[in-house]
Parts: C-alpha cells; structure tokens; sequence
C-alpha cells in the first residue's frame, strides 16, 4: 500500500493537483470485509476472511480481479484496487478500478471445496457486484472455472443468466475468444515496442520470464512467436535454462507439476533468473520480486513488469540510475483487462467476435496507451513509471472535477 501511494502522491504533484485532489484520489470508495465459511468434504466448518474493494466509480462500473491466496489481506487488496482504477483509466476504458478475494490456499482445495467457497464469496458480496456497479475476473488462485460458478450464483439470484456480471468466462457461457492469453500478449506488445524504443531488433532479442503461470506462460508463448528468444523462466520452485522451446517446458510441468527437471536444462534459482544477461527481464510472478536487495544486479536493458508491483520503490530507484527502461505494470500487464473489457461489450451486446478481431483491438488500444506513456516521458523529462501514472490519475481526476461532488 505505502508503494502505491508514494506511486499517486508524486503523479500528484507531478500534475500540480490539489489536496482536495489527493484526498479523492487517494480514498477507496467502498471496501466489503466478509466472513466466509466452507464446508469441507469432511464435514469440518472452517471461516475465512474475503474482501471486495471498489477504489473508484467516476468513471464507470468497478473492474478487477478475484484472489485465492493465503496471503491476500485488506491493505493488499486496496493497493490492488487503487493500481487497477490507474491502468483502466491509463487504456481509456470506462471502468474504475476493484480488487478483490479470499484468504485461502487455492490449493488445498478439492473441486467441490473450490465450488463451495466461490459460491458463497459471491454471495456475500452479491450486494455490490453486477455488471453495471461492479465486474469480477480471474487473478492469482482463480481461473474460468471460479468465473462461471460466480457467474451461475449471481444468476441464480436475479433469476436469469447474466453472463457480463463477470469476465474471464468459458466461452460456452459467453467468455471472449483471446481472453486467456491476453495479459501475456500485452505483455509481449509492451516488450516488442519496449525494445524498438531502446533501438535494438526484437527478432532473436533474449528473454528471461520470472514466473510461469497465467502471465509467464502465455507472455513466453507470444514473444516466441515474434520472433524472440525466450532463454530461461522460472516456477515457485525455481528456474531452468537451456530448452529449445517453451511448450517443452509447458508439457513437461503439466505432467510433473513443476519445471524443475524438465530434459535438456539447466537449474537456477529465481534470483539467479532476475540477474541473467539477456535483452529482457520480466517479473510475471507475485509482487516484491525487484527489490534493494536484487536490483543491483540485474543486468537486462528492459525490465517489463508482468505482475502486478513487482518492483519496490527502492529497486526502481537502482534499475533508473542504472538506465533501465522499466514498463510499469499499469501498461505491460494491461492486456488482461482490456480483453476483459472486450468480453463486458460483447456479452452486453449478445454479439461476439473472432479472435483476429479481438487481437487487432488489443493491439490498437494497448499501442494507443504505449505511445501515449513514451510521448509524456518524453515531454516531461520523467520515466514510464512516472509517466503512466500522470496520464491515469490526471483522467480519473479530471472525470471526478466534470463530474463534481454531491450534494
């Protein structure tokens, strides 16, 4: 939290906003704390602790993420919130930012543990949710499946299917073609553009990946595809160099659980990962991956953020004064929710498109956002961190002062 605000106060005055400003901008308008019990197949009764935080409605319904993870707390949350009213405003869509979970490992979960826990989650916040005040999607510990159970309970109660309460579906019940991949694409555009920025060929450029789940895999799966170098990635569990293709790696993990191991590489820790000599560094795992402590040595001349704040303030300090083009999150990782946002309209429309239509949109609004965040760096003599931050919270700003305060 005190990283994304120290983020807001300098685009603050950065932008010669007033406090009045600062105390908007800086105060979550509704946050939901629920108590959520499940039933375990045993029959035990055990209380977790949910959250829902909608940080901002100027400028449309509510968008963000669902978390299973044990370590998800309100302070978290909110941060998470805040970030994501800051990367919809940034990509121009006419969303405010949400965040939202269950403190709970995912994976001790069975399937109809899994089932049971979402469906009441949703109904605890079944108040604030709906496809005009507030819509869902996947995020760590979550995946379709948890976007089709909420989707069914919330119909459910309204008495009829509402597949736009939530995005991030199976396509039978309304899902976007591309919407799986699409973080990881945005993040592949964020790299490709990042390096013709820095004047250097994408075409064989190297990549590292920190993580390999939603994010890291697909990310990987594109890059490849455009023609760069993907020379090592890494799981919880640690890295490996090496392979002759990602999808090796990919198979190997689905039947081991890990790619640890797989033929043909090369182990080496995470930290080793972030310090490699390669092209691109990506962080595509949790948060505090880049900090005081690793960023001296990382010696990759991009730094694309994947996850979401996976750079302290400290380590950003180090990875500027070393001249490292860092793209923030709130850009790199943006495709996520702009293919979200695709989903919303086309549900609301009962009309869908084809997955070239779905692509060549991603790319149009995420390369409209990039030259945006390049020209105002440009201008303003300040980094993309900064950049990005200036050109989203002046447009949440600037809806809150059209849209005045009531009474």
């Amino acid at each position: 939290m005190a990283t994304a605000l120290a983020q807001l106060r300098r685009a603050v005055d950065q932008l010669k906003l007033s406090e009045n400003d600062w105390n908007t901008l800086s105060t979550p308008r509704r946050i939901l704390e629920v108590a959520v019990p499940l039933r375990r197949d045993d029959g035990r009764v055990e209380m977790y602790k949910g959250y829902r935080v909608q940080y901002s409605t100027t400028r449309g319904p509510s968008k963000g993420g669902v978390r299973f993870h044990q370590d998800i707390n309100l302070e978290e949350t909110v941060a998470l919130a805040m970030l994501m009213t800051w990367k919809c405003a940034l990509t121009n869509l006419p969303y405010g930012g949400a965040k939202g979970g269950v403190a709970v490992d995912a994976h001790t979960l069975s399937l109809t543990e899994n089932e049971r826990l979402t469906r009441r989650y949703t109904s605890e916040i079944l108040p604030i949710i709906g496809p005009e005040r507030d819509i869902p999607a996947p995020d760590v510990g979550t995946d379709e499946r948890n976007m089709a159970w909420m989707m069914d309970t919330y119909s459910v109660n309204a008495g009829f299917a509402v597949p736009s309460v939530v995005t991030g579906k199976p396509i039978v019940l309304g899902g976007s073609l591309g919407r799986a991949s699409a973080t990881g694409d945005g993040v592949a555009i964020s790299t490709r553009e990042a390096l013709k920025v820095r004047g250097i060929n994408p075409q064989g450029a190297t990549v590292a990946i920190q993580g390999f789940g939603k994010v890291g895999y697909w990310a990987a799966i594109a890059l490849e595809a455009m023609g760069l170098k993907v020379v090592a990635v890494s799981d919880v569990n640690g890295g490996v160099t090496g392979f002759k293709s990602v999808e090796e790696v990919f198979e190997y993990s689905k039947k081991n659980g890990t790619i640890i191991g797989a033929p043909g590489t090369d182990r080496l820790t995470n930290e080793e990962l972030l310090h490699l000599g390669v092209d691109v560094l990506i962080p595509a795992a949790l948060a505090d991956s880049i900090t005081e402590a690793t960023a001296s040595g990382v010696k990759a001349r991009i730094v694309v953020e994947g996850a979401n704040a996976p750079t302290t303030p400290e380590g950003d300090a180090i990875l500027n004064n070393k001249g490292i083009l860092v793209v923030p999150d709130i850009l790199a990782n943006s495709g996520g929710v702009i293919v979200s946002y695709f989903e919303w309209v086309q549900d609301k429309q009962n009309y869908f498109w084809g997955a070239e239509e779905v692509r060549e949109n991603l790319n149009k609004i995420l390369m409209r956002a990039i030259v945006e965040v390049e020209d105002m760096a440009k201008s303003k003599k300040v980094t993309w961190r900064e950049a990005a931050h200036m050109l989203g919270v002046s447009r949440v700003a600037e809806a809150h002062s059209l849209r005045g305060l009531y009474p």
